[in-house]
């Protein structure tokens, strides 16, 4: 089973940006479609981007025309650029399997915290 590792998570001011990034244990080329989730205090956890291998893409309405999600199959990585970040992005955000019934084990998560 891939084992995967967020990081690039941090402080940031309202209107900033970061940039997440995901590495796979093993290849992702073979997996259809990754995603990057979160989880706010108290909400349950959510999708709010997935790419797959064709490049197509997936946004969450909250996110559109703020975050952009890629994958380097060749170094087994996804990322998430996130833009014009505001207060309510603030949550831990993951990385997984999308749009299949099995995912992988969650990973620790990278923490992102938008100050107002």
């Amino acid at each position: 089973q891939v084992q995967l590792v967020e990081s690039g998570g941090g402080l940031v001011q309202a209107g900033g940006s970061l940039r997440l990034s995901c590495a796979a244990s093993r290849s992702i080329s073979s997996i259809y479609a990754m995603g990057w989730y979160r989880q706010a205090p108290g909400k349950q956890r959510a999708l709010v981007a997935a790419i797959t291998n064709g490049a197509n893409t997936f946004y969450t309405d909250s996110v559109k025309g703020r975050f952009t999600i890629s994958r380097d199959n060749a170094k087994n990585t996804v990322y998430l650029q996130m833009n014009s970040l505001k207060p309510e992005d603030t949550a831990v955000y993951y990385c997984n399997i999308a749009y299949e019934s099995k995912l992988a084990s969650w990973g620790q998560g990278t923490q992102v915290t938008v100050s107002s």
